[in-house]
């Protein structure tokens, strides 16, 4: 049952809207966990939403200035409309775009150092977005009452 209560809400405010018939839980708690530790207290709440229809959106309330009283709110990312998931650095720069346009990402960032192809690299790495990846499509057949979310199939 859901609350009814009026709380306030800590700004800026990264909302994941996740399907529970496709068991996109551990994904949506994943893209929370890297954007709080690239970001830090950069970021005032993660929210996880739970949803059906095959729904994977996420959404960022922010003020532009910070004191301004105005918030604005935007859609980062819409599994349906993008065709999938994002990549986690996708996400990050999109967050970063908003919050803080002047914050190096590093690695994840579009404008970092490019890789050294002369260096010898794994033929195969697998990272924990990859592996929940597998995970996820393995129980994407069925969820837990043994039906099948028409909308993400």
């Amino acid at each position: 049952m859901a609350s009814t209560q009026s709380t306030s809400v800590s700004l800026p405010r990264v909302a994941i809207t996740y399907c529970t018939q496709c068991r996109w839980m551990l994904r949506a708690a994943y893209f929370g966990q890297e954007l709080l530790s690239t970001f830090g207290n950069q970021i005032g709440e993660i929210a996880l939403i739970p949803a059906t229809g095959g729904l994977f959106k996420v959404e960022l309330a922010y003020k532009p200035q910070e004191n301004d009283t105005e918030v604005r709110q935007v859609l980062l990312w819409d599994r349906k409309a993008e065709g999938g998931f994002p990549e986690t650095k996708v996400l990050k720069q999109r967050v970063r775009d908003y919050i803080d346009p002047a914050k190096d990402l590093g690695h994840s960032d579009r404008h970092g150092k490019k890789k050294d192809v002369t260096q010898d690299a794994p033929t195969e790495t697998k990272t924990a977005e990859a592996t929940a990846e597998t995970m996820e499509s393995k129980l994407l057949k069925t969820n837990a009452a043994g039906t099948v979310c028409e909308d993400c199939t």
